[in-house]
């Protein structure tokens, strides 16, 4: 309980701090949730329609998820020095193998003989894939993103390492200063920031997916 009301006393204490380093961490997550998903879902789609070789293609993008996001940070360090750059980089390669994936796996999921109807009906391939065959993917593209969010979102801690401000900085200090206050305050709202962006991208999820008939 003590412990509780050290981390709200935290909270009151630091509101203005709080505020500004949940706002830096909202924003570089979201700034590479949305560059990666201008980036990698058309090269899912790209990869999906290749008669050969995108199987392979996508393998090896997927071998991406075993590098840690440490050191993802820490590779774009000596190109782009300290600061919102390498990290805002490096969290957008990270969300490459559940965006391409995702995107890969729900285009190619769609029955042939659903687009193969749709072309019967007098659908150019234009309209067949932005009416049919995208739609039907597009359930399986946003667990994508929700995967993504869930990487981004936590990963975003580690670019405080890098001098930029986000919820990081309190775990660092908690760390650096053995305090559980600072640790607590930061980890709290780093769950509560990954679990809002999944129920939200959950809800996109319901809406999007097709009626069962």
């Amino acid at each position: 309980m003590e412990t509780i009301e050290a981390v709200l006393t935290f909270y009151r204490e630091r509101s203005d701090d709080v505020i500004e380093l949940t706002w830096g961490h909202v924003r570089l997550s979201l700034l590479a949730l949305g560059l990666a998903t201008l980036i990698f879902v058309p090269l899912g789609i790209a990869f999906a329609r290749m008669a050969k070789g995108g199987a392979e293609i996508v393998g090896a993008i997927a071998s991406v998820r075993v590098i840690p996001s440490l050191a993802l940070i820490f590779l774009f360090y000596p190109l782009l020095g300290f600061g919102e750059g390498p990290a805002l980089l490096a969290l957008t390669i990270l969300a490459a193998p559940p965006l391409i994936l995702n995107t890969y796996a729900g285009m190619r999921q769609v029955d042939a003989s659903v687009l193969e109807a749709a072309m019967g009906v007098g659908m150019n391939p234009a309209q067949v894939f932005s009416k049919v065959h995208f739609p039907l993917a597009l359930p399986v593209i946003v667990a994508g993103m929700r995967s993504a969010s869930v990487e981004i979102f936590a990963s975003a801690t580690l670019a405080s390492f890098i001098g930029v401000r986000t919820l990081g900085q309190y775990i660092i200090t908690g760390i650096s200063l053995l305090d559980t206050t600072y640790l607590l305050a930061g980890g709290i709202l780093i769950v509560a920031l990954v679990l809002l962006a999944e129920v939200i991208l959950v809800g996109f999820e319901r809406i999007v997916r097709p009626p069962v008939a």
